[in-house]
């Protein structure tokens, strides 16, 4: 087994080894999260059921329940543990984006302690290559007001970088106005301001989604 190797091989730094990823099937589970134990590395807990993606974060929250319980039997504290609830390409699976909010919500009350990460990119997966980093900024954004811990991201996107680092929170609060239905006076904002804001409403509902949503 290719992770097992990699454990056997590993030299200790400061920082734990991260297995990605242990998915919520008991075949995968009771065979990797052992392995993870003995080699006292972290975990990243994929929300990927015996019937594939959760339909919603009940399902999510129950998938999520089965294998921490799992883990924490074999001596893994929830600390170690990096939940991935799964993030899906916005224009074919919205209403996922909005239960896997609604799932981050709930992971402290189930898992006090427990970490949580995503592949980020998934949401623009599918739509133009332009509109990928507007997708993945925003969307970064509004989960971590629901909690996400970290996210795995393209590195090579600075204004991802700068968002995430605290430096531009002229678009976090954009953003947060428009998840919490203020008013919000397009008029007075930026052009990319703007831009922020009608992709928060897309990724919300709000605006049906099209390859066009920030010219309208």
């Amino acid at each position: 087994d290719a992770i097992e190797a990699a454990l056997k091989v590993y030299k200790e730094t400061p920082l734990p080894p991260i297995v990605n990823s242990i998915m919520c099937r008991p075949e995968r589970y009771e065979r990797m999260v052992p392995m993870a134990a003995e080699y006292n590395a972290d975990f990243i807990a994929l929300m990927w059921g015996p019937d594939g993606l959760p339909r919603d974060e009940n399902e999510r929250a129950a998938l999520c329940v089965e294998l921490l319980y799992f883990a924490n039997e074999a001596g893994i504290p929830n600390e170690k543990i990096w939940v991935d609830g799964i993030v899906t390409p916005v224009n074919i699976q919205q209403p996922q984006l909005m239960s896997l909010m609604t799932f981050q919500s709930m992971i402290q009350d189930m898992a006090p302690g427990a970490k949580s990460t995503c592949g980020l990119s998934n949401i623009s997966n599918g739509p133009p290559t332009h509109l990928r980093p507007i997708l993945n900024q925003t969307y970064m954004v509004m989960l971590q007001k629901h909690g996400m811990y970290s996210v795995i991201s393209d590195p090579l996107d600075e204004q991802l970088t700068d968002i995430a680092k605290g430096k531009r929170q002229d678009i976090v609060d954009v953003i947060y106005s428009v998840m919490d239905d203020k008013p919000v006076d397009m008029a007075s904002l930026s052009d990319e301001l703007q831009q922020y804001a009608k992709t928060t409403s897309v990724i919300l509902g709000k605006t049906l989604y099209s390859d066009s949503w920030l010219e309208v």
